[in-house]
């Protein structure tokens, strides 16, 4: 207990000797502090002097107590520290300053009462721990302001983030919110409308991440265990770089930007697109807009499913390898509108070959190949078919 609370070990005769001196200590505690500590060089007026006044008086009177009664605990008066470091967060500055403070405080109580102990006769032994004693007791203040700071700014975060999910809410709501709610949770949080926003769905994970490298004025909420970002004009100068920066690498979709109004759809496609991402059909992070087919399949489930077993069906009895080679002609074949050389390029194969499946292609299809509406009903059952076919991961780089 002594090595971290070295005041223990002092006699009770060196708080007698302190005590006349505590007025004038405080008196220049405070002189100094104004003089050596910019953001402290203001008249100690109002509630800022009381502040400050409380701090240094407090301090000294709990020194001298914890000499005299060993024993004893600092007990609530450590709240005046952990609300000093408070304060300095509801001020805008960091704890800088109040350390400041706090090394000028223990330097000159320090130095008045060493004069005064050795004035008294105080053995040198008795004079080392009490200056250790003094700066020991100062770093115990200064560890209860950090405690204070980190407990405001958590506060202060919890609140934000609270009030921009909030804003999140408004903003997606379907249908849509009143413009003067907006207006009012938009301004609790100092958010400026924009006249295009994107939303952007992510792993929960990923969010906090995600956000430090989005520009500032990006909403952040979680929304139903997913990370949701609001980005206000995404397609701005740079806004698109910024954005694909943040995803690199991350399990996120971007939805369409769109007007304030419409937020609840651009959200709705980046959750989709973030679900087919997951089921392996999309590779992340991925652009919504982009991909518009392959969410409406994705999304179609069964309906999809139900479309390839019937438009697929001459395709069943071939082996699992013929049966796909046959199902990357008919992509390439509707792709291409049936042009052999093209078709060769898009499959990298050589142009005799393609000609030799698309007579094969033909024999199993049939009419199916010519008449647009089963054309149509092809294509989208080629697609969905190919989306469950599992995704080569691009070679480590």
């Amino acid at each position: 207990m002594t090595k971290t609370e070295p005041w223990r070990a002092l006699p009770a005769s060196v708080a007698d000797l302190m005590e006349p001196e505590l007025d004038a200590i405080t008196d220049e505690i405070l002189a100094t502090i104004a003089r050596e500590v910019p953001e402290y060089a203001r008249p100690l007026e109002g509630s800022f002097g009381r502040g400050v006044r409380t701090g240094v008086t407090e301090a000294l009177r709990q020194f001298v107590e914890l000499i005299r009664i060993p024993s004893g605990a600092r007990g609530p008066g450590r709240e005046v520290y952990v609300a000093l470091g408070r304060g300095e967060l509801r001020q805008g500055r960091t704890l800088d300053s109040l350390q400041s403070a706090y090394r000028v405080g223990a330097r000159v109580a320090w130095r008045r009462v060493a004069t005064a102990a050795r004035d008294a006769g105080v053995d040198a032994e008795v004079l080392s721990l009490l200056a250790e004693s003094i700066f020991a007791f100062i770093e115990e203040l200064s560890a209860d302001s950090v405690e204070g700071y980190a407990e405001a700014r958590s506060h202060l975060e919890g609140e934000r983030r609270r009030r921009q999910r909030e804003l999140v809410l408004a903003l997606l709501r379907d249908p849509p919110a009143d413009e003067a709610d907006v207006r009012a949770a938009a301004g609790a949080v100092g958010w400026r409308l924009p006249a295009s926003a994107a939303a952007i769905a992510c792993a929960e994970d990923d969010l906090d991440r995600i956000v430090r490298r989005l520009p500032p004025d990006a909403l952040v909420a979680t929304l139903e265990a997913e990370g949701c970002v609001v980005v206000p004009d995404p397609d701005g100068p740079g806004r698109p770089t910024e954005i694909d920066r943040a995803l690199e690498r991350r399990a996120a979709a971007v939805g369409p930007a769109v007007a304030l109004a419409e937020l609840g759809a651009s959200w709705a496609l980046a959750r989709s697109a973030l679900r087919a991402a997951a089921a392996g059909v999309l590779p992340a992070p991925v652009r919504a807009d982009d991909v518009l087919v392959d969410l409406m399949l994705f999304d179609a489930g069964t309906l999809a499913d139900r479309l390839a077993a019937r438009r697929l069906a001459p395709l069943a009895a071939l082996s699992p390898k013929a049966r796909q080679r046959m199902v990357d002609t008919a992509l390439a074949y509707v792709r291409e509108g049936g042009n052999a050389a093209a078709m060769a390029r898009a499959l990298d194969l050589h142009p005799q070959t393609v000609r030799y499946r698309l007579g094969r292609l033909r024999d199993l299809l049939g009419d199916q190949l010519e008449d647009p509406d089963a054309r149509l009903e092809l294509e989208l059952a080629l697609r969905a078919t190919q989306s469950r076919r599992p995704r080569r991961e691009p070679p480590p780089t």
